[in-house]
């Protein structure tokens, strides 16, 4: 192998595929980033067997061959090197790699590129295409409903319904509901739903950044593994086996006050009141009352802390029913905010003990229900 790349792309292919790298693994070789030089193309590609990333990125390819190289030795090194032509250039006999950039020159020890586990690529049938920035939305709308814990392991992931034009996230954590729904840019023949781990689907949205290009996704026949094609990236991931609970009976039907209110307002007074609530649980209260005939309103929003003090915020509201006090969890309802892409914000309610339901203003695609917390008198 002998190869001439610039020394910020192979920087940059090196930073997309270490999320793959096992950080501890009883085989060696799955910490180690392959290098191929193959068809004009540098290939850069790591697994941990949960996961595998493959990046290709342009180089001027002299020699085709292949190698791999411990990841955080070759990550650390090339990121020291500065900003100009790096050769690569493999011995095959010992398994060397020699580098050379500018004034630097190194050599790597690695091992055979036939040991690295084989990473599935997607293939022409039964792909399912979808807009990025749809689908980087769609993601950071569920990911963070997803349980961290793995007593449940089902709840680590985020359940994709694909159903002929249309798909369908939702992530939950037995405190947090999130759904959102999408349309596709191809047909499907026949519907399927997976659980995909969330980890996986947070790497795709940071993999995707700016291309124009539709994100390619197709599920292998025995349903074990998600493969997505992106502009100069593959990413396959396992699957979750298991039952996702159904979402649906989940989010209530009916409402007796509906609060809209504008989410830069609510964000920040939330925000406020996070500094007096993380000392009493976390709790932040909303006391929502109607202004007049008109559907004008406010909620005060507040927090307490025995050992710090208190604080009381207050926003102006459209408010449609009866009054309400209902209390959440400020982080989890900070998270939502944070992802809500809209100006302004609905929260319907049914009473002080039932849950919450946040949507977008003047969009039906994204729906997040909210467990309430006890209120003490």
């Amino acid at each position: 192998m002998k190869v001439s790349v610039s020394q910020e792309n192979l920087a940059r292919g090196i930073s997309i595929v270490n999320r793959a790298v096992a950080t501890r693994s009883t085989l060696p070789v799955l910490g180690h980033i392959l290098l191929a030089a193959e068809g004009g193309r540098l290939k850069l590609a790591a697994t941990n067997l949960e996961i595998g990333i493959t990046h290709w990125c342009g180089a001027q390819v002299k020699t085709d061959g292949a190698i791999t190289v411990p990841a955080r030795q070759l990550a650390d090194y090339v990121n020291a090197l500065p900003p100009d032509i790096v050769e690569m250039d493999l011995n095959p006999k010992t398994q060397t790699l020699h580098l050379k950039c500018a004034r630097y020159d190194a050599n790597i020890k690695g091992v055979d590129a036939s040991e690295f586990p084989i990473i599935p690529t997607i293939g022409d049938d039964n792909k399912i295409r979808i807009a990025p920035d749809t689908l980087k939305e769609m993601i950071g709308q569920t990911t963070f409903s997803a349980a961290q814990d793995d007593s449940r392991p089902v709840l680590t992931g985020v359940l994709a319904k694909f159903d002929k034009e249309t798909v369908t996230f939702a992530s939950a954590d037995g405190f947090r509901l999130s759904v959102r729904s999408a349309v596709l840019d191809s047909k499907l023949a026949a519907p399927v739903s997976v659980i995909i781990p969330a980890k996986a689907l947070a790497d795709v949205a940071r993999i995707v950044g700016d291309q124009d290009a539709p994100v390619e996704i197709a599920i292998t026949e025995n349903r074990s593994q998600v493969l997505f094609h992106l502009a100069n990236t593959d990413l396959v991931s396992q699957l979750i086996d298991g039952n996702f609970p159904d979402f649906n009976q989940i989010i209530p039907k009916s409402h007796t006050t509906r609060t809209v209110m504008h989410t830069n307002d609510l964000q920040n007074a939330v925000k406020a009141a996070s500094v007096f609530a993380r000392e009493s649980s976390n709790t932040v209260r909303l006391n929502v009352s109607s202004g007049n005939d008109m559907g004008g309103g406010r909620v005060v929003i507040t927090a307490q802390s025995a050992e710090t003090g208190d604080n009381v915020g207050e926003i102006d509201a459209t408010v449609e029913g009866d009054p309400i006090e209902i209390a959440f969890n400020a982080r989890f309802l900070a998270d939502v905010l944070n992802v809500l892409n809209a100006p302004q914000v609905a929260l319907e309610t049914l009473g002080a003990a039932s849950p919450g339901v946040i949507k977008p203003v003047g969009r039906d695609d994204f729906t997040h229900v909210i467990m309430p917390m006890h209120i003490g008198k």
